[in-house]
């Protein structure tokens, strides 16, 4: 092997991860001039270009794909060789990386955070929110957060949240100057609050209940959003009607701020599930929010002790 390569393999593979030598330099705290040494130097010991450049975007040429694939799988066994060595240490330290939907944060991320910053407070977890549906072992992410039925089957996942309603609510405000809907149709008539996929770019219709079977139901109305939680800033303004996940309103149902609308059309998801490969669970770090997640979400408050064995893996919920 080439070891002059190896001081600069991890700035490729930020590279190739982000898709720019701006963000790049920015992760990993160098200048853009160091980041296109970095590059160069290794296209030059490879003899082949690894990326395809523009003024506006870069791209992995064919020989790329194939090396930062190959490199990649190198330094994860690296990285896990190292945790595993350090199994044996008291402290859990270095960077967690999330992907998370907006939404977890309400249903119960925070609470989560800060259990693991009092108990590990060398580690630091670093939390990117993202509604679409990213792979996060190509995206350079030790774990995520979706819906359960958003999980590929080969992942390894742990319950976070109980199973919720998605509810249509809105305020006294908004049924004071319309009547409220008696049923599904009537949604047509309403002013309701759009919601776009931000994966797909598409507008989400509303799946509900109609009887014993569900529907996606079209809706239309002056404003559309594409995070939850201003969904729910909308609603309380008066604005229209929301589709949302209960937790995220359930304060607002209590105080009388927000009335729920076709309860009968409401429908029960899955909740929220942390996911990841299942090579990742030897990682000490994420062992550690597992940990703290299985706790949460059980309602103990029990200290756990961290097995520091090669055989650790998690179970799928």
């Amino acid at each position: 092997m080439d070891r002059a390569l190896l001081p600069h393999l991890s700035i490729v593979l930020a590279v190739a991860r982000t898709r720019s030598f701006a963000r790049a330099g920015a992760e990993l705290g160098l200048g853009a001039s160091a980041v296109s040494h970095a590059v160069r130097t290794a296209e030059q010991r490879l003899g082949a270009p690894l990326f395809a450049r523009t003024t506006r975007s870069v791209a992995l040429t064919e020989a790329g794909e194939a090396f930062i694939e190959a490199a990649q799988r190198a330094f994860d066994e690296i990285d896990a060789a190292a945790e595993r060595v350090a199994a044996g240490q008291r402290d859990v330290t270095g960077v967690l990386r999330l992907n998370v939907p907006r939404v977890a944060f309400a249903m119960g991320l925070t609470t989560i955070l800060a259990e693991m910053s009092r108990r590990h407070p060398r580690l630091t977890v670093e939390v990117i929110s993202d509604d679409a549906l990213v792979d996060v072992v190509a995206q350079g992410f030790d774990a995520g957060v979706r819906l359960g039925e958003m999980i590929a089957q080969d992942m390894v996942a742990v319950r976070m949240t109980p199973p919720c309603r998605a509810i249509l609510v809105a305020s006294p405000a908004y049924l004071a100057k319309r009547p409220a809907p008696e049923s599904l149709a009537d949604l047509a008539e309403q002013n309701c609050i759009g919601f776009r996929l931000l994966g797909s770019g598409a507008i989400y219709a509303w799946e509900l209940k109609d009887g014993a079977r569900e529907v996606a139901v079209p809706v239309g109305g002056t404003v559309r959003v594409s995070d939850a939680s201003y969904a729910r800033d909308l609603a309380l303004a008066g604005i229209g009607i929301a589709y949302i996940y209960e937790p995220l309103v359930a304060g607002d149902l209590a105080a009388g701020r927000l009335v729920e609308l076709l309860p009968h059309a409401a429908i029960e998801e899955p909740g929220l599930f942390l996911y990841f490969p299942r090579r990742a669970a030897d990682a000490r770090k994420l062992r550690a929010f597992i940990n703290v997640v299985r706790e949460k979400s059980a309602g103990t408050t029990a200290e756990p002790s961290l097995q520091s064995d090669g055989n650790w893996a998690a179970s799928p919920a």
